[in-house]
């Protein structure tokens, strides 16, 4: 069925030139030559998704029309039209959510290229939004890039089979919330979902906390103690941070997944185990191989499906949306009025690397969320409205390691590199309780 696409504007002649261009080349053009008439037809058609939207009209304005269609359809799609635009309207316009901005006279091929962008994008969030729902990820990976659709399919196809999986990605990149998605999706969702970091148990202690151990087994083995193995069973064991496992450990872990069946410290006779594991690492374990720290036979046993989570600097299309999505959440968890973030703060966050990836951005975050207040309400310039806005007052404590901060009687503030992103958030983010 042709995309339906809503046409706004007051000039009849633009309207009926632009309602035959979007038939010609496929389209269902719905024309209104104002807001009450718009309102009327995406009232009658609820899986409208598109729209052209001339900024100057009759009544309500575009950017009006813009903010309140889409705080009601947030799936909408809109493209604003202008034959008096400046940057500061198409900034204004992307602010609250316009997908492009078109400057008239308007070009036809400007338009549907405009329009066609549109309808790949609503079609990509569509394929996102179910493969998140088929992956049991609705509350966890967030985004509309490229890369999180790649790795959504991947999950998606992951899932069902009962190979091992290794999730590979630098540190906070979520790929605890890769693995819990991959469990949750799969056939074993009813069942447990245990979690270990290799690297946080001391090796002499990582075995008995594997495959368990039996009473006098060890200095304080005063019982018999099932291990996560046998806890798992039927379920699925993430083993994050496998690549600090010890060479002895790697060993046994292998012939556990080759054979199905563990030991525990200290006992004699072996258990079967019906046990999913996935694997997880911020390392290179090819490389690790190379250098003689990682078994070979080790690696190609976890390396059956791979699933890379890229770094958030590699897809920063994501960050609006993660934003979003962490305020909406520390809204509802500190039940506090949720608060926007200025367009000089969104800019300056999205400038940043985040090195911490996703989990530097939600401390990032939360940090500024717990710690801003309210001050004086500002007078907006025509005395009609007040606006209380919270500042966020940086302190050294909330600066990144490495970083510094010094000020002067004149009150400015020098920072490294490193802490960019800090201030961003720190001195440009305003807070506004609404």
């Amino acid at each position: 069925m042709a995309d339906a696409v809503l046409v706004v504007d007051d000039e009849p002649r633009i309207l009926e030139s632009l309602g035959r261009l979007l038939e010609r080349e496929g389209f269902r053009a719905h024309l209104a030559k104002d807001g009450r008439e718009a309102d009327a037809i995406l009232a009658r058609e609820p899986e409208l998704e598109l729209a052209l939207l001339d900024v100057a009209l009759p009544g309500e304005d575009g950017l009006t029309l813009l903010k309140r269609w889409l705080a009601a359809r947030p799936a909408l799609h809109v493209v604003l039209m202008s034959g008096h635009g400046t940057i500061e309207m198409a900034v204004e316009a992307t602010r609250l959510g316009a997908f492009d901005f078109l400057e008239k006279p308007l070009s036809s091929d400007r338009v549907m290229l405009a329009l066609r962008n549109a309808s790949r994008q609503r079609n990509l969030e569509r394929e996102n939004a179910a493969l998140r729902e088929s992956a049991g990820l609705a509350s966890t990976l967030v985004g509309r890039s490229q890369a999180i659709h790649a790795l959504l399919e991947r999950i998606a196809l992951a899932a069902p089979t009962a190979a091992t999986v290794l999730v590979t990605g630098e540190s906070g990149t979520g790929k605890e919330m890769v693995a819990r998605a991959v469990h949750h999706a799969g056939p074993r969702a009813k069942k447990p979902f245990l979690g270990l970091n290799c690297g946080a148990i001391p090796a002499n202690l990582l075995e008995s906390e594997l495959f368990g151990s039996v009473k006098g087994a060890f200095t304080g083995a005063d019982r018999d103690r099932r291990g996560l193995f046998q806890e798992a069973d039927g379920g699925t064991l993430l083993l994050d941070e496998v690549g600090e496992m010890s060479t002895k450990m790697q060993a046994g872990l292998l012939r556990v997944l080759e054979e199905k069946r563990a030991r525990p410290v200290g006992g004699v006779a072996e258990e079967p185990v019906d046990v999913r594991v996935i694997a997880a690492t911020h390392r290179d374990l090819a490389q690790m191989v190379s250098e003689g720290s990682f078994r070979e036979d080790l690696m190609y046993r976890l390396h059956v499906v791979e699933l890379h989570v890229p770094a958030l600097r590699e897809r920063v299309e994501d960050i609006p949306p993660l934003i979003d999505h962490f305020l909406s959440l520390f809204s509802a968890r500190y039940r506090r009025e949720r608060k926007p973030v200025s367009r000089d703060a969104l800019r300056k966050l999205c400038a940043f690397r985040w090195p911490g990836n996703v989990r530097q951005l939600e401390h990032v975050l939360l940090s500024a969320w717990l710690m801003s207040r309210p001050r004086n309400p500002v007078q907006s310039t025509n005395k009609s409205a007040s606006i209380k806005p919270c500042f966020l007052v940086c302190t050294p404590r909330m600066l990144p390691s490495g970083a510094s901060m010094t000020s002067s009687t004149s009150s400015t503030i020098s920072v490294t590199p490193l802490s960019f992103a800090y201030l961003a958030m720190n001195l440009a983010m305003r807070l506004a309780s609404k």
